[in-house]
């Protein structure tokens, strides 16, 4: 029986993933700065039908440390790209990363859920830690501590923004002109958080999201951050090495979802170079760039038949997903969406449209009910 691939994604950065991808001749390195090139690149994703993009984002320049000077620098903020491409697609997920450590929760929480209510559902949000000294330079609050602190903060930071979006009941605002009463003062809520690293007393600003609850991701590579991603995401990436590999990684996180209500996604990342020659190309790209391509995921570069053979292998190891990266843009991801995709569906493995109104219907989250809601009722 063939599995089937349910959900697939695809990983936005700059010109691509590889660093002289933006010396291709079809690379728009003179576009990167502007809505138009970002809202091209999603809409071709919801040519594909594909689950969500997401949009990567740093508090760090591109390659910071060695000096060069022959690569992309320098980024738009990813809430901000994800916020101009909304109203400038209609199905697509929109999934810009977030720097959990330098980012209030309580903007964070605003700030998606506005997205959600431009997107009409279909935002998300990608939670990231920095460890990374300059970076917290950058903020001048407070020096880098342990990671094991920072996954823990992070993890309250995302309690705190989920707590911020149920903090409006789904019938808080009544917007009745007759009696003068547009919000329902009873049906907001205070979160009053207090933690070690924030103290929320909430309630938001913005309403209860469209999808109530905009689904969270987090990229994982050990056991202590798929401890953090259990306990705080939807969706877990991962970034195995190999079909054996995968089947190990994913029982380490099924392996911490004990007291959670519903599994989590969990989904492979690769980056991908698509086409009969890309293993030609991607030499030439190593040649330009001046050393081998390396990734924390792994690499492959290959015919569209040789990428669904491997995410057949991949899914049946227990991954309920993928997120790509395409390695050159816009080149391989055409190829994901005209070439992969079309011989996903014929062996019956990817959807031919898309039949769900929100995100987390797409990835078959249910909607929750406000907590306070449900702890007003009891």
């Amino acid at each position: 029986m063939t599995p089937v691939l349910p959900h697939l994604a695809v990983a936005l950065d700059g010109a691509g993933w590889h660093p002289a991808a933006w010396r291709e001749p079809d690379a728009r390195p003179t576009e990167l700065f502007t809505a138009r090139y970002w809202t091209e690149l999603a809409r071709e994703a919801e040519r594909g039908f594909l689950d969500f993009v997401t949009f990567e984002d740093s508090f760090s320049l591109q390659s910071t440390q060695d000096g060069r000077v022959d690569r992309v620098r320098g980024r738009l903020d990813a809430s901000l790209i994800a916020a101009a491409v909304a109203p400038r697609t209609t199905g697509i997920g929109l999934v810009p990363t977030v720097i959990a450590t330098h980012t209030e929760p309580f903007h964070v929480s605003k700030a998606i859920a506005s997205l959600d209510y431009a997107s009409s559902g279909r935002a998300g949000y990608r939670m990231r830690i920095s460890a990374q000294p300059h970076e917290f330079a950058h903020v001048g609050r407070r020096e880098a501590g342990e990671v094991a602190d920072l996954l823990d903060e992070a993890a309250d930071h995302v309690e705190v923004v989920r707590r911020l979006w149920d903090s409006w009941e789904d019938d808080a605002e009544i917007r009745d002109a007759a009696t003068g009463r547009f919000v329902d003062r009873d049906r907001l809520h205070h979160i009053d958080f207090a933690g070690r690293w924030f103290s929320v007393r909430g309630p938001s600003i913005t309403p209860r999201p469209p999808q109530g609850q905009p689904p969270v991701v987090a990229l994982a590579h050990a056991a202590p951050v798929y401890r953090l991603a259990v306990r705080a995401a939807d969706v877990v990436l991962v970034t195995p090495r190999d079909p054996a590999h995968a089947e190990e990684t994913v029982a380490q996180v099924r392996a911490e979802e004990t007291g959670r209500a519903a599994p989590v996604h969990v989904f492979g990342e690769l980056v991908v170079f698509l086409g009969a020659t890309a293993a030609d190309r991607l030499a030439r790209l190593d040649e330009l760039d001046g050393t081998p391509f390396t990734s924390d995921a792994a690499v492959f570069a290959g015919t569209p038949n040789d990428l669904v053979d491997l995410l057949t292998e991949l899914c049946a190891a227990g991954l309920t997903g993928f997120r790509l990266r395409p390695g050159v843009l816009p080149d391989d991801l055409v190829a994901i969406t005209r070439e992969l995709v079309p011989r996903l569906r014929a062996r019956g493995m990817f959807r031919r449209g898309y039949t769900e109104r929100t995100l987390r219907d797409r990835l078959g989250l249910v909607r929750p009910a406000s907590r306070y809601a449900q702890a007003g009722a009891e």
